[in-house]
């Protein structure tokens, strides 16, 4: 098992416990600082680190990477938080305080793309958890993935929600020009009451909003998608064009709204938190979300106050998203795929 001794603070080590999904027990680490605090680290080691995409989910690209499980970012309406129950663990405090992290997964990938099957398909991250959180700065692993990627030429995209991916911006130029790479960043508001509420661990929209000034500026592309949009809490026009301007004068290279998405297992999450930040839509949200998706209705109204935003910015900012998709189509009348909660 890789060793972590360089990074900063005290650790301690718990005796290893087994995990579904993987072989070996895993190693229980803790870190003595403020940020990692209540956070217990469950270190594995996987057996692969490319996990195929179900051709049902219907998005644009065939393979992705997680090399963590879990999330401190502790979004409340996360679709990945059912994916922790595989592992024996809660969706609710457990997915934001027991976060699974594969810790051989760069070298694992390197194997992986020597094989002479690999194909050399499109790679997307940060479509479960974030590759980006917390514990990214300590790890280092996301930044070992893009590495082996660039080595081996192979296409690839990331979405996140953390300003922390400028520290791979190097690597993000190099493989634009080997490969082909693209960067999305998850704002859903700017509003400071409700990214407080439902964002709690996520770093301030407005430093995301700078990471995509930074990105566009030094020619890797990158995008915004307003998601989740929260209906009748972060969907009003003025919230809206907020973003969608604060995109377009940050050079975003598309912007894409994608409304709440309440699976089952997040809606459990959800809704008593719903109660106890905002009573008064309880009612409204039990009719609104009787399944995952908010009706038609809903979701054609929000789109066309994007819509509406968008065209008071030149249309050359705000193109359609940069291929391969990451996102739903833009026509709020169109289901949208299924959200990804993968194995691997």
């Amino acid at each position: 098992m890789r060793s972590f001794s360089d990074l900063r603070g005290e650790q301690r080590e718990r005796p290893g416990v087994e995990l579904p999904l993987f072989d070996a027990p895993a190693v229980v680490r803790t870190f003595d600082t403020p940020e990692f605090r209540d956070v217990v680290f469950y270190e594995v080691e996987a057996k692969s680190i490319l996990n195929r995409v179900p051709a049902a989910s219907r998005m644009g690209f065939e393979w992705t990477i997680n090399v963590y499980r879990g999330c401190t970012h502790a979004c409340v309406y996360c679709f990945a938080r059912p994916s922790h129950t595989y592992l024996n663990f809660g969706a609710g405090a457990d997915f934001e305080r027991k976060v699974v992290v594969k810790v051989n997964a760069p070298e694992v990938l390197r194997r992986e793309l020597r094989r002479p099957s690999w194909s050399g398909a499109h790679v997307a991250m940060g479509t479960n958890t974030d590759p980006y959180q917390r514990c990214e700065g300590r790890y280092r692993l996301t930044r070992g993935v893009l590495e082996a990627l660039r080595d081996y030429a192979n296409p690839c995209s990331i979405l996140t929600k953390s300003p922390l991916l400028l520290r791979d911006l190097d690597l993000f130029t190099e493989l634009a020009e080997v490969a082909g790479f693209a960067a999305n960043l998850s704002i859903g508001t700017l509003d400071e009451k409700v990214w407080r509420r439902s964002e709690p661990g996520t770093p301030h929209p407005r430093a995301r909003m700078d990471a995509v000034r930074v990105l566009n500026r030094a020619g890797v592309p990158c995008g915004v998608l307003i998601a989740p949009i929260l209906p009748r809490i972060s969907d009003s026009p003025a919230q809206l064009r907020a973003v969608v301007e604060a995109a377009a004068e940050a050079g975003a290279s598309h912007v894409s709204p994608i409304t709440l998405h309440l699976r089952p297992g997040v809606k459990e999450e959800f809704m008593p938190w719903l109660e106890r930040e905002y009573p008064q839509l309880v009612g409204g949200y039990q009719r609104m979300y009787r399944g995952s998706n908010a009706p038609n209705a809903v979701r054609q109204a929000i789109g066309e106050r994007v819509r509406a935003a968008k065209r008071r910015r030149p249309a050359a900012q705000l193109a359609e998203p940069i291929t391969p998709r990451l996102t739903p189509a833009e026509d709020p009348s169109a289901e949208p795929p299924t959200q990804l909660s993968l194995l691997g």
